[in-house]
């Protein structure tokens, strides 16, 4: 049984990719007399099947080694392509999380998008979005790694896009498409450049060779710059940040996925890529400041949002700044207990913010308040899942975080001042919008909102289960210190800036006009925050502009000196055709004695053009 469980460990993207087949005679609009929902169940059994069969595995290889299964795809002289899927602890750990969510996912999807009359579509992107994930956590090669990466770019079009009625979807999902693959394309030169000088893509065959390979400074800086490229840009990060916001404009529970996996997506990418990277100081560097920019930057922007969507979008980005900074300084592990936390976490808040917006039908916190006694389950899933953001103990987070400071305390402290600067606003933000929402005097959209229905209320009370137990989960994966090593300097900075963030953000008064101020220096600082540093009205006087000007450039020169030279040629052909039809003689001799005198010319005008 057990090898039965191994050898067929490799089926488990294939039960989303097969719910997505089923699901298509209803996105097609074949089948319409039973209407779209036996699509969503075929999809929701699919994924069903895949949870249970990973956690099987999850279960029957605790106590094993690393294995890998390979079967080869290209082949010429040396060189061939694999495919590779590793089966380990993490992988298979990351499929369940992976199954996990996407099960709640999709339960949460019934109720939110019941009325829709594309839900059979938007179940068939579900499944496709959920076979890439979890292949791509099972990966180990980085061909095959890039290629899931780029289905994920497709699949993440699709779903922003998914409204495509309406002009502001249609813009943001080309914009997300367009901003990532900016990053894919640098990726594909690193993945290109790697293939031709390590001989293979498979990560185990790359760690050997980088081990041993005897490339200049500037080669390996240059391909750590095109490595990192494309993580970046699947995990908003500056410059390549502004798709995430735009993002939102899809659908909820699409939202609740890719803010919680898709975007660890090229963060577990980037882990894969750190024995690497290592070798690369300026790359190193450069993910330190990334990651400190977005993680710093993303959090203030964050602050002054009144979209409830966008709010919790930065938070994903300042959060993935924090993963980067971690690899950036190579702690791997706490990469993966951040991606771990986080994901769980997020995933709870966006749902929550999804029960929000079905009952209010806004998604502008100035028009809410008082939500919290007419929707109790919804405000307990926010409150569970804010306090999992945050560094409060015993919550996942408190740990990821704790674990990071204490092995850099001695090493770089600045990165303790990072972890309490970006906790703090964090928390500040989060109370911040549950003041805003579930606090205070019900509104006009808020006084007769009732709490959501079953199939959204159960997902978020069981993922607020799962979020208190990830403490549990990480002392039965022995992933906790014991009390005697832990520096309790570290510990209380971490939980003060968490509770000074409560407080402030209790304390603070919240007004309609807050959003708006009348002072001109604070109205200053909450638009240079709400429009995010105005880094895209930046993008279009530096980048756009100059391609603008180089396409009207380019276009000039095609008018007047292409065309122009075309339409010379051609009034040159014509005028000498009608003046010649008046030297016709009729005698050869003198045809024969114009056709020499023009090769001759043609012949000594570059004799000329060299004297010249």
């Amino acid at each position: 049984m057990n090898q039965l469980l191994l050898s067929t460990s490799w089926y488990v993207p294939v039960y989303g990719l097969i719910g997505a087949i089923f699901t298509l005679p209803w996105s097609m609009g074949v089948i319409r007399r039973t209407g779209p929902r036996p699509a969503a169940y075929f999809n929701l059994l699919a994924t069903l099947l895949g949870f249970f069969h990973s956690l099987f595995i999850f279960q029957d290889i605790w106590d094993r080694e690393t294995e890998v299964i390979s079967w080869i795809w290209f082949q010429s002289g040396n060189f061939q392509l694999s495919l590779d899927w590793e089966i380990s602890i993490i992988s298979i750990g990351a499929v369940v999380l992976i199954t996990g969510l996407s099960l709640l996912a999709q339960i949460y999807a019934l109720g939110y998008m019941e009325k829709d009359w594309a839900l059979a579509r938007f179940f068939a992107m579900m499944g496709f979005f959920e076979a890439a994930l979890s292949a791509l956590a099972m990966s180990d090669s980085l061909f095959l790694s890039y290629a899931l990466l780029e289905i994920l770019t497709l699949s993440t079009y699709l779903l922003v896009g998914f409204w495509y009625a309406q002009p502001l979807v249609v813009t943001a999902a080309r914009d997300a498409f367009l901003t990532k693959r900016v990053g894919d394309l640098l990726l594909l030169m690193g993945v290109v450049a790697l293939s031709t000088s390590a001989g293979s893509l498979n990560f185990s065959d790359i760690y050997e060779w980088a081990r041993t390979a005897n490339l200049s400074p500037l080669l390996w800086n240059l391909l750590g710059l095109a490595l990192i490229a494309g993580p970046a840009g699947k995990c908003a990060q500056f410059p390549l940040h502004l798709w995430l916001d735009e993002a939102m404009e899809g659908p909820n529970p699409a939202s609740v996925l890719r803010n919680s996996m898709v975007v660890a997506g090229g963060a577990y990418v980037l882990y894969k890529l750190q024995p690497i990277l290592v070798f690369s100081p300026l790359a190193l560097s450069t993910l330190v400041v990334m990651g400190v920019l977005t993680a710093i930057g993303a959090t203030l922007v964050s602050i002054a949002q009144i979209d409830i969507k966008r709010v919790l979008s930065h938070s994903t980005s300042a959060y993935m700044g924090l993963v980067f900074l971690s690899v950036g300084l190579e702690q791997g592990g706490v990469a993966l207990m951040l991606l771990l936390t986080h994901a769980i976490a997020k995933a709870l808040l966006f749902m929550s913010s999804g029960a929000v917006i079905m009952t209010t039908g806004t998604q502008d916190l100035t028009e809410m308040g008082g939500l919290w006694s007419r929707m109790p389950a919804t405000t307990t899933a926010y409150v569970v899942g804010a306090a999992g953001m945050i560094t409060l103990l015993p919550l996942g987070s408190f740990w990821a975080m704790l674990s990071w400071a204490e092995g850099l305390w001695l090493i770089s402290p600045w990165v303790l001042g990072v972890l309490v600067i970006v906790n703090g606003f964090t928390a500040l933000n989060l109370t911040r919008v549950f003041r805003l929402i579930f606090w205070g005097k019900p509104q006009q959209k808020t006084r007769r909102a009732p709490e959501v229905p079953w199939t959204l209320s159960v997902p978020m009370i069981s993922l607020s289960i799962v979020t208190l137990l990830v403490p549990l989960m990480l002392q039965q994966w022995y992933l906790l210190p014991g009390w005697d090593s832990i520096n309790w300097y570290v510990l209380l900075l971490l939980v003060s800036s968490s509770i000074l963030g409560l407080a402030v953000g209790c304390n603070l008064y919240l007004h309609k006009a807050w959003s708006q101020s009348r002072v001109k220096a604070w109205r200053f600082v909450q638009n240079l925050l709400g429009y995010d540093f105005y880094i895209d009205r930046l993008y279009r006087v530096t980048v756009v502009g100059a391609v603008i000007f180089l396409s009207r450039i380019s276009a000039w020169c095609d008018r007047y000196l292409i065309d122009g030279l075309v339409n010379l040629v051609g009034f040159a052909t014509i005028f000498s055709g009608q003046g010649l039809k008046y030297s016709i003689s009729g005698e050869s001799q003198g045809y024969l004695l114009v056709i020499l005198l023009g090769v001759s010319s043609l012949g000594f005008l570059p004799f000329g053009i060299w004297v010249c």
